[in-house]
Formats: structure tokens, sequence, C-alpha cells
């Protein structure tokens, strides 16, 4: 009782109480433990560092938070589609929380507007959003409990802010069909990855390559590898008019592409 009553008098009066209505007008919650909060606002460009040079940071709470909302996610599949396989609840879940996904979500909840960045982000680094959706979420389960962040992003964002005949119609993970198609065709696919001229430790960025046969197809770059790859074979997805649906190419363009490689 009484740490509820103190809580609500520094949510109205504390030096912080601009965060407690950040986080009571978004999420509806009075947090126990604010400094859990602040620190999931924090980018790591805002280069802000305790007095032994520890860097301070939504880093670590992000990693935290990227496992909740999965976990989160497949509860909430599991028990809203009984009846389907593990492979579609699968697809499911990678769309849900892709980094695309949970950016929307964090910018259409009005999250964006309360990171602390240093500087202006380039748009490749936009998916910070989502990152600090995640870090917010890694605050939550350790300041409340798995069970309040459970109902909370069920109730406040999946059921509020998801479009679900939009997700069931997604195609996030274009390397894995690219690999699949290539396998099925006995096309020969290769990614390269590397650091891109933009690269830092704190802003990092990266380019991908990728190749089919030998034959340069798609180009991509990203705030990480994952992204940067994504981002590559969707690109060499449009070179050969591969069907996202079926996962096939068209008779037309599989006739130009093979007249292409025999030259």
């Amino acid at each position: 009782m009484f740490a509820s009553i103190c809580s609500l008098f520094k949510s109205r009066y504390g030096k912080d109480r601009a965060y407690y209505k950040i986080l009571k007008s978004i999420f509806g919650l009075v947090p126990n433990n604010i400094e859990l909060y602040k620190l999931a606002l924090i980018h790591r460009s805002a280069s802000l560092f305790l007095e032994d040079g520890t860097p301070i940071n939504n880093e670590r709470l992000e990693f935290l938070g990227d496992a909740v909302i999965e976990t989160i996610v497949s509860d909430f599949l599991f028990i809203e589609y009984p009846e389907e396989k593990e492979g579609a609840l699968s697809q499911l879940r990678s769309r849900i929380v892709s980094r695309s996904s949970l950016n929307r979500l964090a910018i259409e909840i009005g999250l964006d507007r309360h990171i602390i960045v240093q500087g202006n982000i380039p748009l490749l680094q936009k998916h910070i959003y989502g990152d600090a959706l995640e870090a917010i979420f890694g605050a939550i389960y350790l300041d409340k409990g798995y069970d309040y962040a459970n109902r909370l992003f069920i109730n406040g964002i999946l059921r509020k802010y998801v479009d679900w005949e939009d997700v069931a119609e997604q195609e996030t993970d274009f390397k894995s069909r690219l690999i699949e198609w290539g396998q099925k065709s006995k096309r020969q696919i290769n990614f390269e990855t590397k650091p891109g001229a933009a690269y830092t430790s704190k802003l990092p960025q990266f380019q991908t390559q990728v190749y089919v046969d030998e034959q340069a197809v798609g180009k991509g770059v990203g705030g990480s590898k994952k992204e940067s790859e994504q981002a590559a074979a969707h690109e060499a997805f449009l070179f050969f008019n591969l069907s996202v649906e079926e996962g096939h190419v068209s008779d037309g363009e599989s006739e130009r592409t093979e007249s292409s490689r025999k030259e």
C-alpha cells in the first residue's frame, strides 16, 4: 500500500513526472522502478556514460524485451490458432516481431517521440523505435513480471494495432524463401555481407550482395546483418519476378533468366 502511494506521489510531483506521464498515456501503467523505463528510452547514439565509463543505453533491455515479446506472441498465437501447424505459427510470429512491424507499432502508439538520441538518425536506423519498444517490455518484465507484460502487450498492442488479415498476407523472410527457391531450382545462392561505408560502433551499417549462380542479383543495406540480407534477398525476388505467395518464377521470367544465364 505504502509503495503504491509513493509511486503515485512521484508520478504527479516528482522530478520524473514526465516519464510517468508518458508511460501512463501510452501503456496505462504506473511503474514501480522508473529508472528501468528511463534507461529503455536511451538509444546508444546518445553517448551517455557513468563515471566509471560504463555506457548508459537500452541495448541490454532490448535484448531481454526481444525474448519477452517473442514469448508473448508465441503464447498468443498458440491459443488463438489451435488448428494451425508449427510452420504457419512460426511465419505469423516472425511477421509480428519483425523489425519493420515493431517499428510501425512503436510509431503508432507514439513511443517514437520520446526516445533519446543524438543528432539525426539515418533512414536505415529508424528501427530504433522498434528497439525501444522491445526495451520497454524488457523493463516491464523486470518491473511488473511476465503476466503483466503478457496482458499489456496482447490487450494494449496486438488486439488494438495489428491488422491480422494484413499480417497473414505479408512475407518478411525473403532470405529463407530465396534459399528455398534456389534449392528447388538447383541454383547456387550466396550472400556476402560486410560493414557499409557509413559504419560506426554507435550507428552500425551493413551492406549485402546476393549472388545466384555467381550473378549479382540483389543488393541491400541495413542497420544489422540480418536486415541488410533481407533487403538484398527482396531485391533478388524482384529481379527474378518471384511470387512471395507461391515461391516460383513465372514462365516468361524463367525463360528470360535462363537465356541471360546462357549468355
